[in-house]
């Protein structure tokens, strides 16, 4: 988000709260009420944002980590893409005996607990 925008979404919260307080005048609640209403509703709205912001953090949603994953794939999609046929068929013999020693391996924890 640009500096620009910022300032801009700040000036349009302090402009919808100054037309909801003279909405909430206009229904008929007086000047008090009316501030204290706006003043809750806006820092309400403040809270709810607040809270999307920390889901979006705790579930790693945010763009940056988005931009740094579709980084990763492009590169990893390039070195594929160089890689000559035997190099190709080496790197899935390899990845293939890693799943055959983790499954191996899985099975003699699993074989060893129902041992216990």
């Amino acid at each position: 988000m640009r500096r620009i925008d910022a300032i801009g979404i700040s000036l349009g919260i302090f402009a919808a709260g100054g037309l909801l307080y003279f909405v909430l005048q206009i229904v008929g609640i007086n000047s008090t009420n009316a501030g204290i209403w706006t003043q809750a509703i806006l820092v309400g709205g403040l809270f709810v944002w607040l809270l999307t912001y920390l889901f979006r953090v705790t579930n790693s949603d945010m763009t940056y980590n988005q931009q740094l994953k579709d980084y990763e794939e492009a590169v990893l999609q390039k070195r594929l893409e160089e890689m000559s046929p035997e190099e190709l068929a080496q790197l899935q013999a390899e990845v293939e005996r890693e799943k055959a020693d983790t499954a191996l391996r899985a099975r003699q924890k699993s074989k060893g607990k129902s041992q216990e």
